[in-house]
């Protein structure tokens, strides 16, 4: 073909004649205008790609609005040979992640062209470098990738673009992606979208060279190609290979001629295309009239472009506003732009115009005309402003990032912020603009912006220099720093001491040396900020003789100790010189200056010594006790003292760090007297010492005639930890009248749980008659309950229910849940006579609402003592009072087993009147088939009109594979093969899950054919769940597996599996005995019983049975087994089953379920290496690692403070591409790793760095830093990481950090803290979507209420108060609390607040639950309905969203 091509440039054809179209030709100006390019890029048709039924269509991504283009590139090029590697054939495991991969891709890519109508460079190559990591890139993901290459880059030059394309060409290539002709169309398109200029020729002969043979689509970019450059010959050669193979002219070609015509200088000839096209039976549509607009333009001439409009609008064609945006383009880059606000005026402001708008104003800055691209900002900032909501308008950010990535002069960039400012659509133009280019480190522009602030009168601020010392610090660029210096305070702006210290004088050698520079360059040596960062650094690099010098200076002025802690510390550590440190510490211990004129100035001091200690590690602590013992000495020496607080908490410290020898030398640092302590003892032995000394202090008290309730109660609490009850109740005799009603709490409870009834009833009595208002909690009260019916004190546990309601204690699901077990206890002793009165007592009261569970035992209990009749009565007279019908099938399977005939007859009318005949049918039938009596089940299922009840169906198949029951669910399989609306897919699906379950081949072999017979075609998640339980089994797949694009369960499969073992409702107990003959199936049917009802150590002994008798099971079940052994953490066990089944079976592996929960059972025990060594070795047997897995396992690395093997598990993971971890898990445990080696600021510079580094990583999170360093009470860490977090905020105008402090202080209750913060990081008032995030996730728990008005108390505007009593509601409504949601109602009626429709719903059920009649119109849909129709509001609310 490219021959014939090359051969035929020399005849003459003319395009008229080659464009007679035989037969009735037609466009499709619809399909043809969704998917027709960018704004100025050359029309090149609409092709829809052949799909695989069932798939997804790359295609459908690019429908929506493209981008703009950038100036051409003027050079020759042609497509890469599609050489490389033959590599082999992917994994099943990697296969799958490939399509999850493509999935997420394409939903990123798709989510922002939705949403900007252009997609980042930087997320397209995140994308590309996920890809290329699998080392196994699919053809969509290819196709995906070379069609982001071109106008959807608007923010990238035209080279760039081209350049970009051709190294994901060659490197999926050089990868192993296969390249079909799609793949070919797509990077025609690219080059076409990028002006690139190729040989069309070469580019088929590339293709030749491939064996990928051209189609339509091909030769239409072909001409386009042609008529770019003006070449009517080249493309008219095209037109008659096409002509000559009968593919149709589309309405694409035309416009392309229109085009080429007019670039060729032949404008007659370009508007007779149009005669041409309706001689051939082709209406122009606007697309063709775009074509000839775009000519017009870029000759200038706005008359024919009027006239060209009139005429459409005559013929009743209209263009949509992204079509004359191509025209604005066209004037624009033609150098008309005079014509520009012409066309503006005629645009509709359709809905999509914003982004549109934006998109055309980025293509012009990058083709430089960023005037013509201001204008056109202006003529949609009213658009803009009308979606703005808070009242510092920020319009116009993309367009200032962009002007400052292009690198456009300083004065015209102040000149665009001066106009925006001018006209109040943006608030602070110049400083977003500063941050800008210091973000992008341009320097000199940075600079620049910074001289034309101080003139206009805008304050500056030190950290805004931060970026240009950071540049020169990495390079010790000593001249070039004092430059910069010198030019901050040439601009009037102080250095702060952050600016000092972690700036500039690290770059110096020493203090001296900095001194020396800072004098030579005039710069200020006595400011209070250069002082106190000279003390920072000398105390962080160790020089303790030069720090004793400068604390030790009478000119030194006062300053708080807190100024310099931390880097004090961090020096401290290295403890290279501890008679220098003793020193120093004796001079912040005895010197006013450094306590802030506070005279408690040991505090300061003992705060010090707390915090170095805690920053260590045990490593450390261990390895320098000797440091630390000569240390401590010293300092008694010295006669330093601290607080007998102090030494607790380092006292804890030292014994976490089993260094009991150190406690001893801490000690000597408390003053004795001063505590009133004879002795150390006490404070030395743990538990008994703290016990003995509380004692000893009760003693005291009682002897000085003082109260000593708070100390007995402390004593109390510590026995009951203890479970020492006697030693409790003896004290409780002793010192009866200072018990309070706490401590009889505590010690009730105590008794409860050691089964002493007659103790805790005294206990309760004595309470009673010391304080009769005094209630219990919901509990304890039970607990009560439980023990006294246990032990036959009815009427007194009916009394403890009756005092609950007459106290409004209320009770939660827990405590429902204990009610239920302790009357599934009477039940099983036969004792209906409780049950009906504990029942009787909580319905009657109120207590609890009527449930399944809580009716439940009275039918146990008749159903456990053999009396059918008495069971029916009983559900009868549930039914009747609660409206409940509990453990009906149990009954029924009970009386089908006794073949009570009559009985049962009774049941099936009764359910036939209250539930109805089909309901009826249906019980019995599972009955019958829970029964073995498949033949009159059968009989049932086909009674005549019967329906299939999908739920009922689902609720006994769900019960028969948590019972492993194969025979009854195949029999209901089979037997409703004719059933009436049964979906059939669902009823095998159900069986091939328990075929996984039980790991049964040949049992999911035979349903595979028996669905083939009844002509099923089964969709994807069954075939998939087939081809699994094959595999597993090294069994052929008979079929093409289904490729994974969504999955059906969201989360790790194994997570997922264990979850579903958890909550699954116990089975039945099958009594099974063994004969001498017992088969291997019977053992491993016991064995698979025994693990799925989690009684592993059984099953561990029905193994070691079986291995004593030399039988062998399948690899499955010793697989359960080992699973359900790391389930419980039983590493060794598992270790001894998988040795068993090694010595048994060849090549036994375990499998990746059971590899995943043993690293986790492993990372429990601290055994990393371990962990680590398994995790290579699925990698290497080509399994995945769960998500849980690899997070467990870097998160257990963070707490041992290996960053090394962190890393390693990065490496590691980066291979899979595609298991979906958060981005931060190894940011975060770096950070957190480093701070357990004490290394705080290496975590604080990695954290900084996320945010400081990149812009687009401000949304990044690192709550899961604070809450553990919260948690583990680390102030040095805390200290350092809010420091950052406020630095970030105040300084670098990154917001997330300090946002995410303030919530985990908030979330743990910290208020104080979080005021506090609000105080120095006033912009987190601003970080509404983060706070609004927050509620939102708060209100899906329960117990969350008060946190949400907290928050609002904080920050009262986060959110429009509607959003805010709504979640509020709620939160209520989980917690169940009417009196409160009452409340919020009358709230929001005072304040004229409308509650919706959803919040009047939750707050109606609680109503009715309550048993309390509704005071307003219930809405009458249901809360799904409301919920949707919320969600919906609030997606048609949101606006396009600014750069």
């Amino acid at each position: 073909m490219a021959a014939l091509l090359r051969s035929a440039r020399l005849l003459k054809y003319s395009s008229a004649s080659l464009l007679q179209v035989l037969g009735n030709s037609r466009h499709a100006p619809a399909s043809g205008r969704l998917y027709s390019g960018a704004v100025g890029t050359p029309r090149i048709g609409f092709c829809v790609r052949q799909t695989v039924p069932g798939r997804l269509n790359v295609n459908s991504l690019f429908s929506y609005r493209s981008a703009l283009p950038c100036v051409s590139c003027r050079r020759y090029g042609v497509v890469p040979e599609q050489s490389g590697l033959v590599r082999d054939e992917p994994s099943v495991a990697v296969r799958s992640k490939q399509a999850q991969q493509f999935d997420w891709a394409l939903a990123k890519l798709d989510s922002s062209v939705r949403r900007t109508g252009r997609v980042t460079k930087t997320l397209l190559l995140r994308i590309f470098h996920d890809i290329c990591r699998t080392g196994y890139p699919s053809g969509n993901q290819a196709l995906l990738l070379l069609r982001s290459c071109g106008s959807l880059l608007p923010e990238v030059p035209l080279t760039e673009r081209t350049e970009l394309a051709q190294r994901i060409w060659d490197k999926l290539q050089e990868l192993g992606s296969t390249y079909d002709v799609s793949h070919y169309n797509a990077l025609l398109k690219t080059y076409l979208q990028n002006e690139f200029k190729f040989s069309p020729t070469d580019f088929l002969a590339k293709m030749e060279a491939a064996n990928v043979q051209p189609n339509r689509v091909t030769y239409q970019r072909l001409i386009a190609a042609y008529c770019e450059d003006g070449d009517i010959e080249g493309s008219s050669t095209i037109l008659g290979f096409m002509k000559s193979k009968d593919l149709p002219i589309t309405e694409a070609v035309f416009n392309s001629l229109v085009t080429g015509h007019a670039r060729a200088g032949d404008i007659d000839s370009a508007e007779g295309i149009l005669s041409v096209m309706k001689g051939a039976g082709i209406e122009p549509g606007p697309d063709t009239y775009l074509s000839l607009l775009n000519v017009y333009a870029e000759k200038g001439d706005i008359a024919k472009i009027k006239q060209t409009l009139e005429t459409m609008e005559n013929a009743d064609i209209h263009l949509m506003d992204r079509d004359l945006m191509q025209v604005v383009f066209s004037l624009t880059k033609a150098g008309h732009q005079q014509y520009v606000p012409e066309i503006v005026e005629r645009m509709r402001h359709e809905r999509g115009y914003v982004p549109d708008a934006m998109n055309l104003c980025l293509s012009l800055i990058t083709h430089g005309h960023e005037e013509t691209a201001f204008s056109v900002l202006k003529s949609f900032t009213g658009l803009l402003a009308d979606s703005q909501t808070n009242d510092s308008p920020d319009l116009g950010n993309f367009f200032l990032r962009h002007c400052v990535n292009m690198d456009k002069s300083v004065e015209n960039i102040a000149g665009f912020c001066k106009d925006l400012k001018d006209s109040g659509l943006h608030s602070s133009p110049l400083q977003f603009t500063l941050q800008c280019a210091l973000e992008g480190k341009k320097t000199t522009m940075a600079v620049a912006l910074m001289r034309r602030m101080k003139e206009e009168g805008l304050p500056l601020r030190p950290h805004y220099f931060w970026p240009l010392f950071s540049h020169h610090q990495k390079d010790k660029n000593i001249p070039d720093l004092m430059e910069a210096l010198r030019g901050m305070q040439d601009l009037g702006v102080p250095a702060d001491v952050d600016t000092f210290s972690n700036y500039i004088l690290p770059s110096f050698p020493s203090v001296d040396s900095a001194h020396t520079s800072f004098k030579e360059a005039g710069i200020d040596l006595d400011t209070d900020s250069l002082i106190a960062a000279e003390l920072r650094t000398e105390a962080s690099r160790g020089n303790f003789a030069g720090l004793l010098s400068l604390l030790s200076s009478p000119a030194l002025p006062a300053i708080d100790l807190s100024a310099f802690r931390s880097s004090l510390i961090s020096g401290f550590r290295g403890f290279h010189d501890v008679e220098l440190m003793a020193k120093v510490t004796e001079l912040l211990y005895k010197d006013a200056r450094f306590s802030n004129a506070v005279p408690e100035a040991s505090e300061n001091v003992a705060y010090l010594l707390y915090n170095l200690i805690d920053s260590m590690n045990e490593g450390e602590v261990q390895s320098k006790e000797e440091k630390l013992r000569e240390y401590f000495s010293l300092l008694k020496k010295m006669n330093i003292n601290i607080s007998l607080n102090i030494f607790r908490g380092i006292r804890n410290i030292l014994e976490s760090y089993h260094v009991p020898e150190l406690i001893k030398d801490v000690l000597a640092l408390v003053d004795k007297k001063e505590n009133g302590m004879a002795t150390d003892v006490a404070l030395l032995r743990g538990l008994e010492g703290r016990l003995s000394f509380l004692e000893k202090t009760l003693a005291e008290l009682k002897a000085e005639g003082k109260s000593a309730s708070s100390t007995l109660k402390k004593i109390i609490a510590l026995l009951c930890t203890e479970e020492k009850l006697e030693q409790a109740l003896a004290l409780k005799t002793q010192y009866e009248a200072d018990m309070t009603p706490a401590t009889y709490a505590m010690l009730i409870n105590m008794c409860c749980r050691h089964d002493n009834a007659e103790e805790a009833l005294k206990l309760k009595r004595e309470l009673a008659r010391k304080d009769s208002e005094v209630a219990l909690d919901a509990q304890k009260y039970v607990a009560l309950v439980r023990v006294l019916s246990k032990h036959g004190k009815l009427e007194e546990a009916i009394d403890m229910l009756k005092e609950m309601k007459e106290k409004d204690v209320p009770l939660r699901d827990g405590t429902i849940s204990l009610l239920t077990l302790t009357m599934n206890t009477a039940a099983m002793k036969g004792d209906a006579n409780t049950i009906r009165r504990l029942q009787e007592t909580i319905f009657t009261l109120g207590l609890a609402k009527p449930s399944n569970n809580l009716c439940s035992p009275l039918i146990a209990c008749y159903l456990e003592s053999g009396d059918s009749a008495g069971a029916f009565d009983a559900v009868v007279e549930c039914h009747k009072q609660y409206n409940q019908m509990p453990k009906i099938h149990d009954l029924i399977c009970s009386l089908v087993e006794k073949g009570d005939a009559t009985q049962l007859q009774k049941v099936m009318e009764f359910l036939s009147q209250e539930r109805g005949e089909m309901m009826m049918l249906y019980d019995l039938y599972f009955a019958f088939l829970q029964t073995g009596r498949y033949k009159e089940a059968r009989k049932i299922i086909e009674t005549p009109g019967l329906r299939a009840r999908a739920t009922r169906l689902q609720w006994f198949a769900e019960k028969c594979i948590t019972a492993q029951q194969m025979e009854p669910l195949e029999n209901m399989v089979d037997m409703t093969i004719k059933l009436f609306e049964c979906d059939r897919d669902d009823m095998y699906h159900y069986l091939l899950r328990l075929c996984k379950e039980t790991n049964d081949w040949r049992k999911a072999e035979a349903t595979w054919m028996k669905m083939q017979e009844e002509n099923l075609a089964p969709r994807e998640r069954t075939l998939r769940l087939l081809a699994d339980v094959l595999k597993n089994n090294n069994q052929e797949v008979p079929f093409e597996v289904p490729e994974v694009w969504f999955e059906e369960v969201k989360g790790q499969p194994e997570v997922f599996l264990e979850q579903e073992s958890r909550n699954a409702s116990p089975p039945r107990e099958r009594v099974t005995t063994f004969t001498k003959e017992a088969t291997v199936e019977d053992y491993k049917l016991k064995l698979l019983s025994l693990c799925k009802k989690g009684k592993v150590q059984e099953a561990f002994d029905v193994l070691k049975e079986v291995d004593s008798r030399g039988m062998v099971l399948g690899p499955a079940a010793y697989d359960n087994l080992i699973k359900a052994l790391l389930s419980r953490g039983n590493i060794e066990d598992a270790i001894a089953v998988k040795n068993i089944a090694a010595d048994h079976i060849p090549r036994f592996s375990l499998s990746d379920i059971a590899n995943n929960l043993l690293i986790i059972s492993q990372v429990k025990r601290c055994q990393m290496n371990d962990a680590m060594e398994i995790l290579k070795g699925m990698l290497q047997a080509d399994q995945v690692p769960s998500q849980l897995a690899i997070t467990r396992l870097v998160q257990g690395l963070a707490g041992e403070g290996n960053t090394q093997d962190i890393q390693g598990v990065e490496a590691l993971v980066k291979t899979l591409g595609s298991v979906k971890l958060s981005s931060m898990l190894f940011v975060n445990n770096t950070a957190l790793a480093h701070i357990k080696n004490g290394d705080i600021d290496s975590a604080v510079e990695l954290l900084e760095s996320v945010y400081t580094q990149n812009t687009e990583n401000q949304n990044t999170s690192i709550s899961f830093v604070f809450r553990k360093v919260l948690e583990a009470n680390n102030d040095a860490a805390l200290d350092k990481l809010s420091a950052m977090a406020e630095r970030l905020c105040n300084h670098f105008a990154s917001y997330r950090a300090a946002s995410d402090l303030f919530l985990i202080y908030l979330d743990m209750g910290r208020t104080e803290e979080a005021k506090f913060l609000l105080q120095r990081c006033a912009a987190v008032n601003e970080q509404k979507d983060v706070m609004f995030t927050y509620m939102l996730r708060a209100a899906q728990q329960p117990g969350q209420a008060v946190k949400i008005k907290t928050l609002t108390e904080l920050i009262p505007d986060f959110t429009e108060k509607e959003n805010i009593y709504s979640h509020l509601m709620k939160c209520y409504s989980l917690d169940k609390d009417l009196s409160s949601a009452k409340a919020l109602y009358e709230r929001m009626q005072a304040e004229g607040v409308k509650a919706e429709e959803l919040t009047l719903k939750r707050l109606a059920l609680l109503y009715k639950e309550a048993g309390e009649t509704v005071p307003f119109q219930e809405p009458p849909e249901s809360f799904r309905f409301y919920a949707d129709k919320l969600k919906q509001r609030r997606l048609e609310s949101m606006g396009p969203a600014d750069d």
